[in-house]
């Protein structure tokens, strides 16, 4: 086998039919008290609400094709919603929500803003144009067979439908429509988002059964409030940091910078590697495209502020206990970077992490601290 697509596949059509649940489930997100989407009820989505003119029925059309005159989806949707069966009475919108765009010279593309009187003319004129031989053949064109059943309805019904009817034209394709409603959820971490849509997917499939297919605002509500407490970023966790080992061209690169500086300054030269190392580590994962960048970067901020503050308070005791400069310059050194880290919130940060963040306020002008002990 090799792979390929056969021509009857239902691929495609399993694909239209996701693309129809992925349109409910977005819209289950903004359902209001005792308010429900029905999938398959009369016809693809239903918002089902006890307010007639809060109930909306949508066809749902995933196309690239151009919306034209005589597309077959217009002609279709209006011939449904003509059905017997269809109570249009029961919906105070009806609304053909496809990802096509209107042609560029369809009649259809005023359709929203024309009264209804207008709109059985659009669809008068479009009709006229069929010829006496198309609609007289014994072997119609599916397209032919659909415009008459429209136009040879009642016509008081076929104005109640054309008054409530929208259509909404370029809507969100499916990867646009997946990426939207993975915008929704709200303190559940990138790599949880995936897990999320897959639950709440699973979750409206399982709703249906062989009688009917509702969501309702109360059932969507608890499942969304499960797989929040589920997959919602319990602690905040540190990147990686291993010790790294700069490169003889990295400790080349950075021995004019102020924090390596400041080492020299006190002859602790056998520090600079570890050192650059630290700070090296500590910048990478500050550029990092982290999940939870932003929380990172407002703790690292807040963490370095309680370093330098201890750092001063070490200093100052440095200062008092003076008796070789360099000597107790190079213990204040040794003694901070073998300082355990006090804890972040209920983590205690990687040393590593904790002295990059030392020698980075050291690089830092405006903190005006150093190693070398002066009175």
């Amino acid at each position: 086998m090799n792979g390929s697509q056969t021509k009857n596949a239902a691929l495609t059509t399993a694909l239209a039919f996701h693309y129809q649940v992925l349109i409910g489930l977005d819209k289950c997100f903004s359902l209001q008290d005792e308010q429900s989407i029905w999938f398959e009820k009369d016809g693809d989505i239903s918002l089902v609400s006890n307010k007639i003119d809060e109930s909306t029925q949508t066809e749902a059309k995933n196309y690239a094709a151009p919306l034209t005159d005589h597309h077959e989806n217009l002609w279709n949707t209006l011939k449904n919603w003509l059905d017997a069966n269809f109570k249009h009475e029961n919906y105070g919108f009806l609304i053909l929500h496809t990802t096509q765009a209107f042609g560029s010279t369809t009649r259809l593309a005023k359709w929203n803003y024309c009264s209804p009187e207008d709109r059985l003319q659009i669809l008068k004129d479009i009709f006229s144009e069929r010829s006496k031989e198309e609609l007289e053949s014994e072997k119609p064109k599916n397209i032919v067979k659909l415009q008459k059943a429209v136009m040879e309805s009642p016509s008081k019904k076929l104005m109640e439908i054309i008054k409530k009817m929208s259509i909404f034209t370029e809507t969100d394709d499916l990867k646009a429509l997946k990426n939207k409603i993975l915008k929704r959820p709200i303190g559940i971490p990138k790599y949880n988002l995936e897990c999320y849509l897959e639950g709440l997917v699973g979750f409206v499939y399982e709703q249906a059964n062989n009688s009917s297919w509702e969501i309702s605002s109360k059932l969507f509500n608890a499942k969304c409030e499960e797989l929040t407490s589920l997959l919602h970023k319990k602690e905040f966790t540190f990147p990686p940091f291993n010790g790294y080992e700069p490169t003889d061209l990295e400790i080349e690169k950075y021995q004019d910078k102020l924090f390596v500086k400041k080492i020299i300054d006190i002859e602790h030269h056998a520090m600079i590697p570890d050192a650059i190392g630290n700070w090296v580590e500590l910048q990478n994962s500050l550029i990092e495209e982290l999940d939870e960048y932003p929380l990172y970067d407002k703790k690292t901020k807040a963490y370095q502020k309680q370093i330098v503050k201890r750092f001063i308070i070490n200093y100052s005791s440095a200062q008092l206990n003076l008796k070789d400069q360099l000597k107790d310059s190079k213990i204040l050194y040794n003694n901070t970077v073998n300082e355990t880290p006090f804890n972040m919130g209920n983590e205690i940060p990687p040393i590593e992490y904790k002295n990059g963040l030392i020698h980075d306020a050291m690089d830092d002008d405006d903190k005006n601290i150093k190693w070398k002990i002066e009175l």
